[in-house]
């Protein structure tokens, strides 16, 4: 027996995986401690990068680079201030309660999630992990 796919089908799987790649790049955002660090910041008002620097004691170029990433997946906001860029968190109510159910969860799952194989405390950087292709860094590109 052969099932038929119909158009709409075919249309509510595209849409479906649409909205998983989106959602697997919003927590892409969040995935690195650095950046989670840096929202974490920006929960209290808005920031410069040398502010940000001092807080976190991180290199400019580390900061910036995490920022970009926070801007291109729409996370913060960036408003030029003279000769410095202000960052700010773009939604910040929905930021807070994202990181407010996160925090259930962890407290809800333990351990659980420190001790994964595959994304755990002890598990090799993304960049180094099997299932991953590896990052490019600039000097490779030179």
């Amino acid at each position: 027996m052969t099932m038929k796919t119909t158009e709409s089908d075919t249309t509510s799987a595209a849409v479906e995986a649409s909205a998983l790649t989106a959602a697997a790049c919003l927590f892409h955002g969040f995935s690195d401690r650095s950046r989670l660090a840096i929202v974490q910041h920006l929960l209290a008002g808005e920031h410069r990068v040398v502010d940000l620097t001092g807080h976190l004691g991180l290199a400019q170029s580390t900061v910036s680079k995490h920022l970009a990433c926070l801007l291109d997946c729409g996370i913060v906001a960036v408003r030029v201030q003279g000769r410095a860029s202000v960052y700010s968190l773009a939604h910040p109510e929905a930021t807070l309660e994202l990181l407010t159910a996160a925090e259930r969860v962890l407290a809800l799952t333990g351990d659980a999630v420190t001790l994964c194989a595959t994304y755990g405390a002890t598990h090799q950087p993304l960049d180094e992990h099997p299932n991953t292709t590896p990052a490019v860094s600039e000097e490779s590109t030179r």
